[in-house]
């Protein structure tokens, strides 16, 4: 009896119209294969094989072989994206997707981490030469690490956006500020931020760095836990009259503290002795 697959293959290689549009929804790889070899088969039809997430791994390899079938920008941008593609081919595509595909890569769930952070180091290598328009498209919506990278360069008219982007982490805005020399207008950005000025560890990392204003270190000081003070206070970590201030404010809370403490066993000295 004869195989019927044999009798799908030879259809594959010739089907046009409606046909042919059936079957790119075949079960068999090897039908599938012998569509690849259709003169008929044109861009469109490729990308509608490959929204198929269940595309069994040798059609995606033998589609990456093929530069005819490459050479339209949306077929290559559907194979980076198709989560079956082999992982070398997906990496070399990267090079290859316009600015917002790469940043789709890089925050889509499901990606896996070695795409997302080579899809991240596309942008990053870009950023550089990328006009201000663009740029404030990434700062709203590019991931953590590139909205990092666009907070350090410091343009006026990216660093309110960046400080919204929703995949901005608390990391990132502390890499930035871990950097001594910063754009003048970074600072005070963060500092009036109604997300990052409150955060603890960025205030920390203020109150360490040089260009921060005085008035808002000293706002900060209270807040802060007696042992990151005096780590803060240690010679050499911040300028001279900031330490005064630091050192200050330790022994402002130590007798705080021991008033507090007299206060406390006041009640019970005076109890026991009527006691008595």
């Amino acid at each position: 009896m004869p195989d019927p697959r044999n009798k799908d293959r030879e259809r594959a290689l010739a089907a046009t119209g409606e046909e042919l549009a059936v079957l790119l929804h075949h079960h068999a790889a090897d039908v599938l294969l012998a569509l690849l070899d259709n003169p008929a088969l044109d861009e469109t039809q490729v990308c509608l094989l490959l929204e198929r997430k269940d595309l069994p791994a040798e059609v995606l390899e033998e589609v990456a072989r093929r530069k005819s079938l490459l050479k339209g920008y949306r077929v290559k941008r559907s194979m980076a994206f198709h989560p079956r593609t082999p992982r070398l081919v997906s990496l070399r595509l990267l090079r290859d997707l316009y600015l917002m595909d790469l940043v789709q890569v890089a925050i889509l769930p499901g990606v896996s981490a070695e795409l997302k952070r080579n899809a991240e180091e596309q942008l990053l290598a870009r950023l550089p030469q990328l006009p201000l328009g663009q740029k404030i498209t990434l700062a709203r919506r590019g991931p953590a690490r590139v909205a990092g990278a666009l907070l350090a360069e410091g343009h006026a008219r990216v660093i309110s956006i960046v400080l919204d982007n929703p995949y901005m982490t608390e990391a990132q805005i502390l890499r930035a500020l871990s950097r001594e020399k910063l754009p003048i207008s970074v600072i005070p950005a963060i500092v009036q931020h109604r997300k990052w000025s409150i955060s603890y560890n960025v205030r920390l990392a203020l109150v360490r760095h040089p260009s921060t204003p005085l008035a808002s270190i000293l706002s900060y000081l209270p807040e802060l836990t007696v042992s990151d003070l005096r780590e803060l206070a240690a010679p050499g970590i911040v300028p001279e009259n900031l330490r005064k201030y630091l050192q200050a404010e330790v022994q402002r809370r130590l007798r705080a503290g021991k008033k507090a403490t007299s206060e406390d066993a006041a009640p019970t000295d005076s109890s026991a002795s009527k006691q008595n």
